[in-house]
């Protein structure tokens, strides 16, 4: 399969589509970037995709395990095993590929190796791929490879399944920790963060979206912008002094429209 598209990161449409399948306001996005934030915090932190334009993955050596019956222990330990052994986040995508051609050796086609991966800015396990609006995770895969907008709509449609939201709304830290991330959530604290990032993001630390798109395009122009999080803080403002330079523009730190426009144009991503 082929994993590399254009790579296109949210925009306010994509975010109000979510928001609307959660049954939630323009004025609730504070609980999408609570989740998103904490939940893809160690994987994605924060974007969705990798700098080469691949969504960002992490391989479950154990869900492979499951999906293939342990058939390949012996002969791949590295993809099919016990819970762990994640090692890098630069070896996700050579276990997968892996995984998928010990599938194809063995005529057994995608879906045990991708749905043995967690996909995309929500990092939604393909085995949740019918929860999340797909008839196959393959399907599923193919709409994480296009936009950031798809990854939030598959996560929105995740919780909306599992009535996630309704947790949300209501401030059940505990009970949305649970049911998103497993029985053992406590041991990272993972209820905690949540109430600590809501309260971020509602005290008005929301992504601005024309920000976070011109770092992502300065991300795959290799203009090192730094965490993906729409702030603006010094490696953004040097990031985008650079461009502007190497541009042709004015000189500058500040992300005005024409740069705004030059950089969405030059990486190849929609405004």
């Amino acid at each position: 399969m082929k994993f590399s598209g254009r790579g296109h990161p949210l925009t306010r449409a994509g975010l109000k589509r979510a928001l609307a399948l959660l049954g939630l306001g323009p004025n609730d996005a504070a609980y999408i970037w609570t989740v998103v934030e904490v939940e893809t915090a160690g994987v994605t932190q924060g974007f969705g995709f990798r700098s080469d334009r691949r969504p960002q993955i992490l391989f479950e050596r154990h869900m492979f395990r499951k999906y293939t019956h342990g058939r390949f222990d012996n002969e791949a330990p590295d993809v099919s095993g016990p819970a762990g052994g994640y090692g890098l986040l630069s070896e996700q995508y050579v276990k997968l590929e892996k995984a998928l051609a010990l599938c194809a050796q063995a005529k057994l086609g995608t879906e045990p190796a991708l749905k043995s991966a967690s996909w995309g800015m929500g990092q939604v396990m393909g085995f949740n791929c019918g929860a999340g609006g797909y008839t196959s995770c393959a399907r599923m895969v193919q709409a994480m490879v296009r936009s950031e907008n798809s990854q939030l709509a598959c996560m929105a449609g995740f919780l909306k399944t599992h009535r996630l939201s309704e947790k949300l709304v209501n401030k059940d830290w505990a009970g949305f920790a649970r049911g998103y991330n497993g029985p053992s959530y406590s041991q990272n604290r993972y209820d905690t963060k949540l109430a600590e990032q809501y309260q971020r993001f509602a005290n008005g630390s929301a992504p601005d979206l024309e920000l976070r798109t011109a770092q992502v395009a300065l991300l795959y122009l290799n203009y090192a912008p730094g965490r993906i999080d729409g702030l603006r803080g010094p490696r953004t403002r040097a990031a985008i002094k650079s461009f502007r330079s190497a541009a042709g523009l004015p000189a500058g730190e500040e992300l005005d429209g024409p740069t705004y426009q030059a950089l969405c144009r030059k990486a190849g991503i929609r405004p």
